[in-house]
């Protein structure tokens, strides 16, 4: 597709004037360019004998997408390239902090950064004017403000201003660009103040783990506190003794209708069964008795649409809706954010996507307003709906919210990935559901008298939809459970059957991306630019795994906890945490001195560290087992080893011999070979299979535990659903020992699964 670059997008549904700038409803004075007067086409002509020459102004953006798309609103005196992200920062080799002297950092070219840096001020040098556009957080101020510097060192006549947007279209951009400003300098020093506190903690405590521990890991100011929080509801679980309890449904007819309802009192009181005597005395006593209902009530429920999203709320809603990692919303968000193409034209689809703000500009809302007008005039509030900052907020950015609300999903879901269409669709619906009006529900119970027992069915239907016209996967979940036949009260019903059921209290969940991301958030731990990036340092340390979507702690993150927890309490506190994240907020407005704030800090955590150094014993090797298992190489013992990916086996050898294999977690139920963990070649699903393959071709998807069903003999799994939860079943189907039926791995994930067998993954 070729894409134009001398023509600005336009929402669909409107033509485009000549100007090239996209105009519609309230829109329309956004993207009007207004600067033109129509003149005689022999005026126009006219050319001035001394005409000015254009200015070169050279953009400086983060990334290659958010250029190419910026370039195409701007004119040809415009250049506009990326500087990937930090060009200058810290050393990785030293800390590189002067802690005698005010904790000023040293600073350096980033490795492998300098061509780009020489790119960028060769450009400078060239240009009539400088425009840094980095994002509008610390982050992008730091960036901003290094570049400045650096470019000064090699153009210093060269004019450099600061511009900031929250979307990338062609009003916000141009606007931008007509009002530069200056760095913030408070900004900038929030970020120092951050960054060298994190590596005032990073390096100083990482180098104790690889002393007292093992190489290579790693502790940090928001990732210790986010394992803490894990390993304490793992420990929580564990301590979790389930209680039996029972509960007991029958089916009613009226005439040739059934239905279900559930037992919900027992002489007046709430049913409390714990063993199965007690509800078989119940079926006994109103067996065959009289039924009649007795009682019919409505609710009406108004439920109101959520605000637009901030970033942990969109994380949480694709966690819970999509399947999405943090991590990958974040990367998602941020392709949509720099920009798609959309037909011939490329555009932002999404506002920028780090921010703790509900608020949303008055032309946005104007926009959505008319939208909603225009297509459900019934649905449209009298005035705007407002929604209330959290206490926390630092309200720098509006909400996420689309650019442009004519771009509907159905609009754009052809130029889009599967998953970016996923996320830009919850994106579209929430914000413009949070400017439309509250939907209704109505709730009918009834209850039928059996005896001294009241069952209860009820059912729920939504009577006006609201919010709910734009939304496509909440209306069925708030309707499911009304499809029982219309009664009255005292009308006979007739018991048919009882379903008495065995069920098991549930103790704490493990957290998710999701509800790890919402505790962070409620506790003040971090901030929307560091949700997704601290799971991920959790996962890629071992200190974390998933299964079944939750974060498990491994052996070597809860040692790393204990340690922590016993010697650095204040490091791993939440409180302590979140009051470090307040005096970050306090040197951005210029109230705290970020020297000050880091020297309170780190005189009593350096006078610790020192001592727990001289203290703690060393667990080096404490993780490591000793096998029956010779090395295929040598034939020296193979000892059980932890790295950077888990457990695996390794020759004694080393360094001599450097054999290793992966950790047999089972025998093979088909051929008595070794299953170990393996994962598919195209999509890194994570399978078990035997060792003989080719020869063998056995293959579970469920993780062998280190137990064999009593009853066969064959090695057990841990499976998990929601009805159950995480539970243990035997790999036999034929075994009906704790064994539930489970869905096989689909042929496509299985001929994967074989692929990467084959290729010894």
């Amino acid at each position: 597709m070729t894409v134009e670059t001398d023509k600005p997008f336009s929402p669909p549904g409107k033509k485009r004037k000549q100007s090239g700038v996209p105009q519609g409803g309230t829109v329309e004075n956004r993207d009007r360019d207004t600067t033109r007067e129509d003149k005689p086409v022999t005026e126009r002509k006219k050319k001035k004998p001394q005409e000015k020459k254009k200015k070169k102004i050279l953009v400086i953006v983060e990334s290659p997408a958010k250029a190419k798309t910026i370039e195409k609103y701007l004119g040809a005196s415009y250049t506009v390239k990326a500087s990937m992200g930090h060009l200058i920062d810290l050393p990785k080799s030293r800390l590189a902090i002067d802690v005698a002297h005010d904790f000023e950092p040293e600073y350096i070219t980033v490795r492998g950064r300098a061509k780009i840096l020489k790119e960028l001020q060769g450009d400078a040098k060239k240009s009539d004017i400088v425009l840094l556009a980095s994002d509008n957080d610390r982050e992008g101020e730091a960036i901003a403000w290094h570049l400045r510097k650096a470019i000064n060192a090699k153009a210093d006549k060269v004019p450099i201003q600061r511009i900031a947007f929250n979307e990338i279209t062609p009003v916000a951009i141009k606007d931008a660009v007509a009002h530069p400003g200056s760095i913030d300098e408070a900004k900038v020093n929030a970020q120092k103040a951050r960054r060298v506190l994190d590596r005032l903690v990073g390096y100083n405590l990482s180098p104790l783990l690889w002393k007292k521990v093992k190489n290579g890991l790693s502790a940090g100011r928001v990732q210790s506190v986010a394992l803490r929080l894990i390993c304490e509801r793992e420990k929580e679980l564990e301590s979790f003794i389930p209680e039996e309890y029972w509960t007991l449904e029958a089916d009613f007819m009226v005439g040739r209708s059934r239905f279900t309802a559930q037992l919900v009192l027992w002489q007046g009181n709430k049913p409390e069964l714990k063993k199965q005597a007690a509800v078989q005395e119940i079926i006994d006593q109103i067996t065959g008795v009289d039924c009649k209902v007795s009682d019919i009530r409505e609710i009406d429920k108004t439920i109101r649409p959520k605000p637009p999203f901030t970033t942990s709320q969109l994380q949480q809603t694709a966690a819970n809706r999509l399947g999405f990692t943090s991590k990958k919303t974040m990367q998602v968000a941020q392709q949509l954010y720099e920009g798609v193409n959309i037909g011939a034209s490329r555009v932002g689809l999404i506002t920028y996507m780090r921010t703790d703000s509900v608020r949303i500009s008055q032309i946005a809302l104007e926009e959505v307003r008319a939208w909603i007008h225009e297509q459900y005039p019934q649905e449209l509030p009298e005035k705007a709906v407002e929604y209330t900052l959290g206490k926390k907020a630092q309200d720098a950015h509006e909400a996420i919210r689309p650019t442009y609300v004519r771009y509907t999903a159905d609009e754009v879901k052809e130029h889009l990935s599967r998953d970016q269409l996923r996320l830009y669709t919850l994106i579209w619906e929430r914000f413009v559901s949070s400017q439309m009006k509250a939907a209704k529900t109505r709730t009918v119970s009834t209850d039928i008298q059996a005896g001294a027992g009241i069952f209860r069915i009820s059912g729920t239907k939504i009577i006006e939809k609201g919010f709910y016209m734009v939304m496509k996967l909440l209306p069925s979940r708030e309707e499911r459970g009304y499809g029982y036949p219309s009664l009255k009260v005292g009308d006979p019903v007739i018991i048919d059957v009882f379903y008495p059921e065995q069920h098991f209290t549930q103790g704490p969940t493990r957290y998710t991306d999701a509800s790890i991301v919402k505790t962070l958030e409620e506790k003040g731990i971090g901030r929307p630019s560091t949700y997704a990036p601290t799971i991920s340092v959790l996962l890629d340390r071992y200190y974390v795994t998933r299964s079944n979507k939750q974060l498990v702690p491994t052996i070597l993150g809860r040692l790393i906890c204990d340690m922590l927890v016993e010697y650095f309490p204040e490091v791993v506190d939440t409180t302590f945490t979140a009051s470090m994240e307040n005096k970050l907020d306090a040197v951005e407005e210029q109230q705290l001195r970020w020297p000050d704030m880091i020297r309170e800090f780190y005189d009593p955590f350096k006078d610790r560290l020192e001592e727990v150094g001289k203290t703690l014993e060393s667990f080096k090797g404490s993780l490591d087992e000793v096998t029956d298992q010779v090395c295929d190489a040598c034939g020296r013992p193979l000892v059980k080893k932890l790295g950077r990916f888990g457990f695996f086996l390794a020759c004694t050898g080393f360094p001599e011999c450097r054999h290793t294999k992966s950790l047999p977690l089972a025998k093979c139920p088909r051929c008595g070979g070794d299953i170990v963990a393996r994962k598919t070649k195209k999509r890194g699903k994570e399978f078990y299979g035997c060792t003989n393959y080719p020869e063998c071709d056995f293959i579970s998807h469920f993780k062998p535990i280190n137990q064999n069903c009593p009853k066969c003999g064959q090695f057990m799994v841990e499976k998990y659903d929601k009805k159950n939860g995480s539970h243990k079943a035997c790999i036999n189907p034929a075994c009906d020992y704790l064994h539930s039926s489970d869905d096989s791995l689909d042929e496509l994930v299985y001929e994967e699964a074989l692929e990467g067998q084959n290729h010894g993954e």
